[in-house]
């Protein structure tokens, strides 16, 4: 079966490396659903939205917030670079819930970017944002 080269990375670290069926990432133009074979494309990710790999050894989907960043396909090799990046599996989930309500509390809940990263960290690791 073919399987697609998956790396999620920021400037800190690589967050996730492997062999997958499929990675579903939203960008700014909409949700994009990735199989092996897929067309080559360069996109800009969603600020503040999650990725899902479905790992190749049919484990559990790996889920992750990204901030801002981009993301290539190529020759079933899929790059997705994200100015901040963190599994589902690795959110503090009270010190999200903190961040989400300080950003709604801030100037009349002025302070989007921050919303929707609290937003989808909490979203990654499974819980109601």
């Amino acid at each position: 079966m073919a399987t697609l080269k998956v790396g999620l990375v920021s400037p800190e670290r690589e967050v996730w490396a492997g062999e997958a069926k499929m990675v579903v990432a939203q960008t700014i133009e909409g949700q994009l659903g990735i199989l092996p074979g897929h067309a080559p494309v360069l996109g800009v990710l969603l600020d503040g939205s999650v990725v899902k790999v479905q790992p190749a050894d049919d484990g559990e989907w790996v889920t992750a917030m990204v901030g801002s960043g981009f993301f290539s396909i190529a020759n079933d090799e899929v790059s997705i670079l994200a100015e901040q990046a963190e599994l589902g599996a690795e959110v503090n989930v009270a010190a999200a819930r903190q961040a989400l309500e300080e950003a709604l509390a801030a100037e009349g809940g002025a302070d989007a970017t921050a919303e929707r990263r609290a937003r989808a960290r909490l979203r990654a690791a499974g819980q109601d944002a």
